[in-house]
């Protein structure tokens, strides 16, 4: 499993380790073992981590490290809407995990998409933060005005026009959706984005502080000889 945004792996720490049957300590909260169990066991081991011996014993420990993640950020986010005045959501059912679309995968990476399938909490933060995105008029038809592909009309797009200009001319104003129309829809994805910029930010310094028990540490760490990081 890879994580594609972040960059918050912990530094060696004075804290004590988790105690006995731990997987780390959040704010000094031991997080339990077992809830790394059950993230485990809610997804299976990809078929192709099963070719060799020790590249099955590599993915197993990295499995591990993805899987203490996701439980982390279950509790950081649930720490976070409480400072935050939000409604405390349920915490997460152990062995539940609702299926995972491959596009969050890609656009969020592995840790970041299974957290909001399991975490209530991590999605209660993620919509907050969404909420409390501005995003300038003037960015909104930058956008308009730098993806004129995505705004043709059907007539246009029957009739093969090229947005962008080219051999058989310019496209024409009615070629194009009108920017009121598509404004509204612009705007959802741009605070989308930014949300999402926010959520990876709070996360890298939510979990700076959080002592892991060996074995459980940040997939992506390069002090760990299995680490496995890319963008």
């Amino acid at each position: 499993m890879n994580e594609q945004h972040g960059h918050g792996y912990p530094h060696p720490h004075p804290h004590p380790h988790p105690p006995e049957g731990a997987c780390a300590l959040v704010r000094g909260e031991p997080i339990a073992r077992e809830q790394v169990d059950a993230v485990l066991a809610a997804v299976p081991a990809r078929d192709g981590d099963r070719a060799r011996p020790e590249a099955l014993a590599r993915a197993e420990r990295q499995r591990r490290r993805w899987a203490t993640q996701v439980v982390v950020a279950d509790v950081l986010a649930r720490r976070a809407c409480a400072e935050r005045g939000l409604k405390p959501p349920e915490p997460p059912r152990a062995g539940v995990l609702t299926a995972v679309p491959e596009a969050d995968v890609a656009g969020l990476g592995s840790i970041v998409a299974v957290v909001l399938a399991y975490s209530a909490a991590a999605r209660a933060l993620l919509g907050h933060l969404e909420g409390h995105q501005s995003i300038p008029e003037a960015a909104l038809w930058e956008y308009y005005e730098r993806n004129r592909d995505r705004f043709l009309t059907q007539a246009a797009m029957r009739r093969g026009v090229d947005p962008f200009g080219g051999p058989f001319g310019e496209p024409r104003d009615a070629d194009f959706l009108p920017y009121e129309q598509v404004k509204a829809g612009i705007e959802g994805e741009l605070r989308q984005a930014a949300g999402r910029r926010a959520f990876f930010s709070w996360l890298d310094l939510a979990r700076v502080d959080v002592v892991y028990a060996p074995g459980h540490e940040h997939p992506g760490d390069p002090s760990q000889p299995d680490h496995e990081h890319r963008h």
